[in-house]
């Protein structure tokens, strides 16, 4: 059953994706354009764990030495925190599974909020963090191009 729902959510990942290249409404997309100072970001992650469902190794399949795509499935718990980084060089698509997540992020004025079905784009050398604020776990699955072995 956990692989049917890992795999549903593979293909809702995809779709998400293509219909993000074709239209610029994404659910969960910033409130309100503009920067956000995360001078006081926090640095150290909590309640967060990160598993690694699959990778690809792309140096064979498409020529970019050294890189993988690969899927994650992170479970942030309530008051938990994916700490400050950055994604330079490191594009990811994030699709909530479920809960809701909060996302601090340089490229917007406000916190967006990521509910159930949503999906963030994570390019461009976008800076930011997530706090789960509910009160349930959030279930997110990360897909991102990572620098591998």
């Amino acid at each position: 059953m956990f692989n049917i729902k890992i795999k549903f959510a593979t293909a809702a990942i995809a779709i998400a994706a293509a219909a993000g290249f074709a239209s610029p409404a994404i659910a969960g997309q910033c409130p309100a354009a503009g920067s956000s100072d995360l001078a006081n970001a926090p640095t150290m992650p909590k309640g967060v764990t990160d598993t690694v469902i699959s990778s690809v190794d792309l140096g064979p399949e498409i020529g970019v030495d050294g890189r993988q795509l690969r899927t994650r499935r992170l479970v942030v718990q309530p008051g938990g925190v994916v700490p400050l980084h950055s994604h330079k060089d490191r594009p990811a698509l994030i699709y909530t599974l479920s809960g809701s997540i909060t996302e601090y992020s340089t490229a917007c004025a406000k916190p967006i909020e990521h509910e159930v079905g949503d999906i963030s784009r994570e390019a461009d050398g976008l800076s930011h963090y997530w706090i789960n604020n509910g009160k349930v776990p959030a279930v997110l699955l990360s897909s991102d191009v990572f620098q591998g072995k």
